[in-house]
């Protein structure tokens, strides 16, 4: 894509969806955790990619994203170091 040239599709590809998610990462960050150390950002950045992956327009139901989180939280500590 040639965004100075206001391309913006080619195709079946387009730059919305990586726009829409940035969109709902930054509002995210700013609007529910004001302040993200650089240490951390990875995880909230996956925190994000879980919940855009498994979004309600996709079919996922808030039973589902649960049961996902605590088949992935099995067996883990948290640990701070």
């Amino acid at each position: 894509m040639n965004h100075s040239k206001h391309e913006y599709v080619r195709g079946d590809v387009t730059t919305n969806t990586v726009g829409g998610y940035f969109s709902i990462l930054k509002r995210g960050l700013i609007g529910t955790y004001h302040h993200v150390g650089q240490q951390h950002l990875d995880r909230y950045v996956c925190e994000f990619d879980f919940r855009y992956n498994t979004r309600a327009k996709l079919g996922f139901t808030d039973a589902q994203r649960a049961a996902m989180i605590l088949k992935g939280a099995d067996g883990k500590r948290l640990v701070y170091s």
